[in-house]
């Protein structure tokens, strides 16, 4: 995308985005959260497309806001903060679409999160689907230490990964959490050895699996996390069972299974 963000396809349908500004800790300024929001702009539509792997290069993941803009909104100077109050991307503004957006994208994403990630990377890494972790990776709500709220939809991604009284301990506090401890409460879907290669692993696996059934799981789970009606769920769970069911690629799979072959899928 250019030299804060990296996209590598790779096969089958994979794609791994990689923040490149490992000397600054992946800090995020103006010109990573331009090349995110693109990054997501071009996954979207990226064809024969099955899993997202995000990841970073360096010592962590994403240390959060740079800390020239963060010099800035200390000393009152224009140009550390842009208006966030216009809608860019639907409900979003452009700063929460580089959390939120990948949400939005209709494969699985996985984040491979190591060092840290610390308030607005934390939230990049909220916004993925899955987030892998090593018993060191330090996670941090940490805007409040800076005077400031989550506001990169943070808020909304904790409402639907931890309870409500442990979203406001962490917002509140600012405090670093880690390991075992970052996946009891929610922040982290499991601790691995080496998040990225077991990330890649899992890539490869789901990659495997119908794209048909990974796009409309992923469907039905963020109806989910929006809220909606058990009724309007239940509708949903038969609609999309039905538009899958006797389909090429979900036949393709019964008979896979059946010849204990590795399935050969069509996007």
């Amino acid at each position: 995308m250019n030299d804060r963000v990296r996209i590598t396809l790779t096969e089958p349908g994979i794609a791994e985005v990689c923040l490149t500004r490992g000397d600054k800790l992946n800090a995020l300024d103006f010109e990573m959260f331009d090349a995110l929001a693109g990054a997501i702009d071009r996954l979207r539509d990226e064809p024969g497309l099955r899993v997202v792997l995000l990841h970073g290069e360096g010592r962590g993941f994403c240390a959060g806001l740079d800390m020239q803009r963060m010099s800035r909104i200390g000393a009152g100077e224009p140009g550390g903060v842009r208006d966030l109050r216009p809608r860019t991307h639907g409900a979003m503004n452009s700063a929460q679409y580089i959390a939120g957006g990948w949400r939005t994208l209709p494969v699985p994403v996985i984040a491979a999160v190591h060092g840290m990630a610390f308030g607005g990377g934390l939230q990049v890494a909220l916004g993925a689907d899955l987030r892998l972790i090593d018993a060191e990776t330090k996670m941090s709500v940490m805007e409040v230490k800076w005077g400031l709220v989550p506001d990169m939809a943070g808020i909304v991604l904790m409402r639907g990964l931890l309870r409500d009284d442990v979203a406001r301990e962490l917002t509140f506090s600012g405090r670093i959490v880690q390991g075992d401890e970052a996946v009891r409460l929610g922040l982290a879907t499991r601790v691995c050895t080496d998040p990225l290669a077991e990330a890649r692993a899992l890539a490869a696996e789901l990659a495997q699996r119908s794209p048909d059934a990974l796009r409309a799981a992923k469907r039905l789970l963020n109806q989910a996390a929006r809220g909606d009606s058990d009724a309007v769920l239940f509708q949903a769970e038969s609609d999309e069972q039905v538009a899958l069911m006797g389909a090429p690629n979900q036949t393709e799979a019964v008979r896979a299974n059946l010849e204990r072959r590795p399935p050969e899928f069509k996007v």
